[in-house]
């Protein structure tokens, strides 16, 4: 896949002396949904304001569909869609109103029948005559998006888009950037919910404290970094791993009646296959078999806490 998107050793140094960014690389392919994951303060909205064009940065380049986006702002700013974390809207203008005018300010033609079409996949259609200040928080996020929307970008960057939102219109939100990643758009979004990364996303970043950690393929790097566990609930309990099993990584559940096999999820099928048969020849009898395996959030809590032990470990040893 080409790129639409490339960030090439990016850094921003605030007049405060903060480093938000350092050295960020990362290319994101044209018709991908891109989750960036991060604490907070790790450098995500500063990241993406860049990209966007409102922030400048201390150093590096930024490409967007191949246009350079300090050197050739409006080509590239043309192409991009930005849903802010903060609620932005006139709040005295109609939503009608509102959606209209930030296709305007793209100097784009007059097209109503997008709007309507953009207004009812977001259920805004029977609110488009009322102003911003009335609606409900949920509704005015949306509006945020219809106006992203309305100038027709490749490229949409959703900043927490699901924040204080109900369940509904979350999931109606999540419907909508499926549909807009099937006509070719490419989203990239930050969250909080990493469920939602998890389940919507093609690859995953992991910032944290302005330099990106990792980035990979969702599926790629839960194989990889991910761990797996294998519960075997038996007829009758047990008092202890038997000596048998001690060269298995078990460890002993549920009053002795489940015995649990953790593995790293790129560890082979043998593996269980061979534990399954000394059970057996220990005349162990099983019950019932479950498996379950890490989701994106304990791999994003390993990391993050990984790289802090290893922080951590390096300052020892320098101060020593």
């Amino acid at each position: 896949m080409d790129s639409i998107i490339a960030v090439d050793n990016l850094t921003k140094t605030y007049a405060s002396g903060f480093q938000a960014l350092k050295d960020v690389s990362l290319q994101i392919r044209r018709g991908e949904i891109f989750a960036l994951l991060g604490p907070n303060g790790a450098g995500k909205t500063t990241l993406i304001s860049i990209v966007c064009g409102l922030v400048n940065p201390t150093g590096g380049r930024v490409l967007v569909d191949g246009f350079d986006n300090r050197r050739e702002y409006r080509q590239a700013r043309k192409r991009i869609g930005l849903v802010p974390q903060e609620l932005t809207n006139n709040m005295f203008d109609s939503v009608w109103a509102t959606v209209r005018l930030s296709r305007g300010l793209f100097g784009k033609p007059r097209n109503d029948a997008l709007l309507e079409q953009i207004l009812r996949e977001l259920s805004l259609w029977d609110k488009r005559n009322e102003r911003i200040m009335d609606l409900s928080g949920g509704m005015k996020r949306r509006v945020l998006i219809a106006k992203a929307l309305a100038h027709e970008p490749e490229v949409l960057f959703l900043d927490e888009p699901t924040a204080g939102v109900d369940v509904a219109l979350r999931r109606d939100m999540w419907n909508m950037v499926r549909r807009l990643q099937q006509r070719g758009v490419t989203i990239i979004l930050t969250t909080h919910y990493i469920e939602e990364a998890e389940e919507m996303a093609d690859r995953i970043g992991v910032i944290r404290q302005g330099e990106l950690i990792l980035t990979e393929d969702k599926h790629s790097l839960m194989q990889q970094l991910g761990t797996r566990q294998l519960t075997l609930q038996l007829q009758q309990p047990l008092n202890a791993v038997p000596d048998g099993l001690a060269g298995y990584p078990l460890t002993l559940e549920e009053q002795g009646y489940a015995l649990v096999y953790t593995f790293d999820a790129k560890a082979e099928q043998s593996g269980i296959a061979e534990l399954l048969r000394s059970v057996d020849q220990l005349g162990i009898e099983v019950r019932d078999l479950r498996s379950s395996q890490s989701s994106l959030e304990d791999i994003f809590v390993g990391l993050v806490h990984s790289r802090e032990q290893s922080e951590s470990a390096a300052s020892l040893g320098g101060a020593a």
